[in-house]
């Protein structure tokens, strides 16, 4: 069983990165110093995201929810390390995808493409991107079926002798602005449920809707205190003893 957390969710995410990066090592011929990783982490947290296998016997944390991997150091599977383009040349904002990856023994059982979708919803609602972009290899046959036929990423360009070894890349991007939280929607909602809460139920009935005379006098005397300054309300409470 396979778990996509957040990658600030961890306890100590720093403790995954070498792991992350075994992956990257293992599995791309891209690769980046640890420190990237971290920067990733630190800068984005909430927009990159980690498969970790879960225990064939759970988790043994007291009270660990799933997913919790909180006392654990669990093998990573996956990963996708995900940005905010702090200078877009174009104005608007947006995403990128740094880099994914998944390691051959947990393939074809849909995790790049949930981690995608996960990291896709994050830009949308927690920095209200604009669309995501990325780079692939034009001859990364599996990784275009996933962004173009599954993810439905169009292909913007091609840049070529995009990567080191002189290889041409598809710049691709996908809108994101159907993701936004509408958030008037959302607060005129909860001011409707609010006064739903405080609407008046109406009176009790039976034996509780009865008010005997010294609940009705009582109701008087708060009518005719409240009309009255404090020092006044005083000297006729004093008048009335007396």
């Amino acid at each position: 069983m396979v778990d996509i957390v957040p990658l600030s969710s961890y306890p100590s995410y720093i403790d995954l990165l070498p792991s992350i990066q075994t992956c990257n090592i293992t599995n791309l011929p891209e690769n980046y110093f640890l420190k990237y990783y971290l920067y990733h982490a630190l800068t984005w947290p909430q927009l990159s995201f980690v498969a970790v296998v879960r225990p064939k016997g759970g988790y043994s944390s007291k009270g660990a929810k799933a997913g919790d991997v909180s006392g654990h150091y669990p093998k990573v599977a996956g990963y996708v390390l995900a940005k905010m383009e702090e200078e877009p040349t174009d104005g608007m904002q947006h995403g990128h995808i740094t880099s994914l990856s998944v390691m051959r023994t947990h393939r074809r059982l849909g995790i790049a493409e949930r981690l995608m979708r996960m990291s896709q919803r994050a830009m949308a609602e927690s920095h209200r991107a604009n669309y995501v972009s990325l780079h692939v290899r034009v001859s990364n046959v599996a990784a275009l079926h996933l962004y173009r036929d599954t993810l439905r990423f169009e292909v913007e360009k091609v840049e070529s002798k995009y990567y080191a070894d002189g290889e041409d890349a598809y710049a691709m991007r996908l809108n994101l602005e159907s993701m936004w939280m509408d958030w008037k929607a959302i607060e005129a909602r909860d001011r409707e449920n609010a006064k739903d809460e405080d609407a008046d139920e109406g009176e009790p009935v039976g034996e509780l809707g009865k008010k005997d005379a010294a609940e009705d006098d009582k109701m008087v005397r708060v009518k005719v205190g409240r009309g009255l300054g404090v020092g006044d309300l005083v000297e006729k409470n004093e008048s009335q003893q007396s």
